[in-house]
């Protein structure tokens, strides 16, 4: 989908071409894309007024719909370490007071401690280096409040639909699937409590999970 030609400084993958990546992810989904971002946000909890956290926001599809469900007195902050995807985003979310973008990293948030009630990213992990999943993730960690919440969620192939399977073989979805195959233990290591996992068909999977009130 080709790179940022001026990312943040990251070892993971910046994507560029924002216009292209959306055009390519809506006929991907083949119409689903709406539905299996909405079924996230519930799955995440995301409540009016709440301050969410999209890491890896790319063109800003996600945060935007996470700008509805949190309402005029919540707050979406979306990351990106690409320059393009946050000019796009921006520009997308237009005067909306409610979702901001910035250019920043994954492993690196530039955010103080405690600063949000939910951090989501998906399909961000299978484009870090293996050795930085881990810290990315408690990095998401430690800008939740203690009780708050996490959702990150990474590619998955249908297992039944042969039309499905065939499509993420044919883009090589199914080998990015592969990349990262299991997200529970990844969030036992950054120290989440009360992990969970489940599905966003057609092409998500997640794990959701709770900082624990006592931790820092």
């Amino acid at each position: 989908m080709g790179h940022s030609s001026h990312p943040a400084t990251t070892r993971g993958h910046a994507l560029g071409a924002p216009r292209l990546y959306d055009i390519f992810v809506e006929v991907f989904f083949l119409g689903r894309r709406r539905t299996t971002f909405q079924a996230l946000i519930a799955a995440a909890g995301v409540r009016p007024g709440h301050r969410v956290l999209d890491v890896g926001c790319g063109t800003g599809y996600f945060a935007r719909l996470l700008a509805r469900a949190v309402g005029p007195e919540g707050l979406v902050v979306g990351i990106d370490p690409s320059r393009e995807m946050i000019a796009y985003a921006t520009r997308k979310a237009g005067h909306a007071r409610n979702c901001e973008f910035r250019v920043g990293t994954a492993e690196s948030l530039d955010f103080p401690a405690e600063h949000f009630d939910v951090v989501v990213s998906s399909l961000v992990l299978h484009h870090l280096p293996e050795d930085l999943r881990v810290p990315a993730l408690r990095e998401m960690r430690r800008v939740l409040q203690p009780g708050g919440k996490l959702l990150v969620a990474e590619a998955q192939v249908p297992r039944h639909g042969f039309g499905w399977r065939l499509l993420a073989r044919l883009h090589g979805y199914d080998r990015m699937a592969r990349e990262v195959p299991h997200l529970e233990p990844l969030a036992a290591q950054a120290a989440f409590a009360e992990i969970r996992t489940g599905e966003a068909p057609p092409w998500l999977r997640y794990a959701h999970a709770v900082k624990a009130p006592s931790a820092r």
